[in-house]
């Protein structure tokens, strides 16, 4: 399998020389080193070598083939929990990507799929840093079955989170970017029947939360989506005061995200987050199987790494069945 890398020039591209838009948008390499990959052939607009200097247009299309790029570790101890002739359910580790991302390719749970099953449709995702449980189909057929089925597959998670969450949280309402945050992509939630007035790119959002255990300042919650939204549940938890235990992003501190990414966390920064990854698990699927309609329900226990001496020895390891 041979990575390629496509992007499309849109305005704030357009009229960039080629070298500059690499260097600014893959700082991973100066523009010296952009220019040798230019040269060299490894880089191509529209489907031709041109030179560093080529002046972007709009809709231009880039392709890159690299085949050096060193990937960062990962977890890649994956179980596969069923299989049949048409899907796979896949209990993924924390730390494990499940598409190809910036500069994870061979470190991928669908790389790992794919050479151990050929052709993998991988039909839900979970954050890196979220564990657990995903559902992959062996044919484009039954991949869009189960597309057209989202709706009808429960899927019931596990988050720590600092604080004493209520025996029960309701949380409906809307998801939108927070324009306090410093980090771009970092989304907040808020409760009602109406989306607050003057937000953009807003989606309705519905959580079910359930808490299983409380101790020493911290929950042990399960939540329960009933609409699937990016980051929905990290989101809701920490908007309405529940910070996830371990998260860069919606932990105690946003901007231990910014230092992960400049690679600059300290030991003081880890302990603070207390885990190396964030404390979310999907940890319960239900769905119907798209060819013999049999009623498929599957468990994964909360990872070990959520043990720690400064966390509680919490006595609930999954999804209780009377949830």
């Amino acid at each position: 399998m041979e990575r390629i890398i496509k992007t499309g020039v849109t305005w704030n591209g357009e009229g960039l020389t080629l070298v500059n838009y690499l260097a600014g948008r893959f700082t991973y390499r100066s523009p010296e080193e952009w220019a040798q990959r230019i040269d060299s052939g490894e880089i191509t607009v529209n489907g031709s070598k041109e030179a560093p200097e080529y002046l972007l247009k709009l809709h231009d299309v880039i392709e890159y083939r690299p085949g050096d790029i060193e990937e960062p570790p990962a977890s890649l101890d994956y179980r596969v929990i069923y299989e049949d002739e048409k899907l796979l359910v896949v209990d993924k580790p924390a730390n494990l990507c499940v598409h190809p991302s910036g500069p994870y390719f061979k470190n991928t749970l669908w790389y790992l799929l794919k050479e151990r099953f050929g052709d993998i449709h991988l039909v839900n995702r979970l954050d890196r840093e979220t564990s657990g449980l995903l559902i992959a189909a062996k044919e484009p057929a039954c991949a869009a079955k189960l597309a057209k089925m989202q709706n009808d597959i429960s899927k019931t998670y596990m988050v720590m989170v600092h604080g004493d969450m209520p025996e029960r949280l309701s949380a409906k309402g809307f998801l939108f970017d927070d324009a306090a945050s410093n980090v771009r992509k970092k989304r907040k939630f808020a409760p009602g029947e109406r989306p607050p007035a003057g937000v953009l790119k807003i989606e309705s959002s519905w959580t079910e939360l359930f808490c299983l255990e409380q101790c020493s300042g911290f929950s042990l919650a399960a939540a329960v989506l009933k609409t699937g939204r990016m980051h929905q549940i990290r989101a809701t938890v920490f908007s309405c005061g529940f910070p996830v235990v371990g998260d860069k992003l919606y932990g105690v501190d946003e901007n231990l995200f910014l230092k992960l990414r400049t690679d600059s966390l300290t030991e003081e920064d880890k302990q603070k987050l207390i885990l190396p990854c964030q404390a979310l698990h999907s940890s319960r699927l239900e769905f119907l199987h798209p060819n013999s309609g049999e009623k498929l329900v599957f468990n994964s226990p909360c990872p070990e790494f959520w043990s720690s001496p400064a966390l509680p020895a919490w006595k609930t390891r999954q999804i209780p069945d009377a949830l």
